[in-house]
């Protein structure tokens, strides 16, 4: 991220303007520090009784003399009166002004900011709506990082009363996800009430980061078709995905309550990408399941293998495939003698070690892994 991330960056303001309080805080300091040097000098006293003499003048509390004073020792006494009067109440108002300016608000989003360029592996969530509240639910059950970019004043006010940090910005801004982490974040949701803004987040999102896993909200299968094309890997249509669970509630009820008793359990199902390169896969391609044995060596169950499509050397030929296109091949619930091949997706149930187990067993093969949206 660095280079093209700090290019973009504006140029930093100046001291004076960052730290407002640093140059009457310095006139006083000077005031104080002068006038005790004076009395040093002029009355020969100890540095304790110099200060105590600059601290009960220069406040105009006046509790009389240390000792007498002489000529010179009044003329120093004159310059921490003219002190007190001016620069202590100048750097006070200063002070106090900063709240009303918005000094301390500015402050705490340079904090805050400076904070969320340090998170790592975490999920870019841009909005906060209906849909955004349950993803965001999901996620903190499963304790994953999670950084929620969103305009709404209302929006962004539930989810601090969350415990979750909030953005403040338009997603659909390069400077904003640049800034969100997109180049060291695990995934990003477009969960935007509009298709066109979320359209605009993909777009902005795969032109900053290629590889980043972005999944988008869809209110129409137009919309869908627009938001694959600007490179979501994943679009999931709220009414389709309701209709299809209220649908398979009705005809499979046991599997849903089973789903539903998985989501609250230790066993996760994750997708695992296998690399597409010929050296790292090494001894992995061309070997069945069963002579991998992935059960015993991990306590991991495969139950799915997803084959890329072939190469297209004329798209015309494929004439029932969507676009004159070749569509990937799911094999669900693969026997042992389905073979590995470079650049497939496995889908695989298990606990927490068990999945990180067979992480250990893919070795340099594994691209990626990614959970699954329940």
């Amino acid at each position: 991220m660095s280079r093209q991330w700090f290019a973009r960056r504006p140029r930093p303001p100046s001291a004076r303007v960052r730290r407002p309080w640093l140059t009457p805080l310095i006139a006083l300091v000077v005031v104080v520090n002068a006038s005790a040097l004076g009395y040093r000098i002029t009355q020969g006293w100890d540095w304790g009784d110099c200060y105590w003499m600059v601290a009960i003048t220069i406040t105009t509390i006046g509790y009389g003399e240390v000792q007498p004073l002489s000529s010179a020792g009044r003329i120093i006494t004159v310059f921490s009166i003219a002190g007190g009067l001016v620069v202590l109440q100048l750097t006070i108002q200063n002070l106090v002004g900063l709240s009303e300016t918005g000094y301390f608000r500015r402050l705490r989003e340079r904090r805050f900011r400076q904070w969320v360029q340090n998170m790592n592996n975490h999920v870019i969530l841009c909005g906060y709506g209906r849909m955004g509240q349950e993803i965001a639910n999901q996620l903190m059950r499963e304790r994953v990082p999670l950084l929620v970019v969103e305009m709404d004043p209302a929006c962004r006010d539930a989810a601090e009363e969350r415990g979750l940090p909030v953005l403040f910005a338009d997603a659909t801004l390069d400077e904003t996800l640049l800034e969100a982490g997109i180049h060291h974040c695990r995934s990003l949701v477009a969960a935007l009430t509009s298709n066109a803004a979320n359209l605009y987040v993909v777009l902005s999102a795969r032109g900053l980061a290629p590889r980043c896993r972005l999944i988008a909200r869809s209110d129409s299968a137009e919309a869908g078709r627009k938001l694959r094309l600007a490179g979501a890997d994943q679009v999931i249509s709220p009414y389709v995905a309701g209709g299809r669970a209220m649908a398979a509630t009705a005809l499979r009820p046991l599997a849903v309550d089973f789903m539903e008793l998985l989501a609250g359990s230790d066993c996760e199902v994750e997708e695992f990408q296998l690399s597409t390169d010929k050296e790292r896969l090494r001894e992995l391609e061309g070997r069945s399941l069963a002579e991998m044995q992935f059960g015993r060596r991990s306590g991991a169950q495969v139950l799915a293998i997803r084959t890329p499509a072939p190469a297209v050397v004329n798209p015309y030929a494929y004439r029932g495939a969507s676009y004159g296109t070749p569509e990937p091949t799911l094999i669900t619930n693969p026997g042992g003698d389905v073979r590995l091949a470079a650049g497939q997706m496995l889908v695989v149930m298990g606990s927490k070690e068990q999945l990180r187990r067979f992480v250990e067993v893919l070795g340099p093969a594994l691209e990626s892994a990614e959970p699954m949206a329940e």
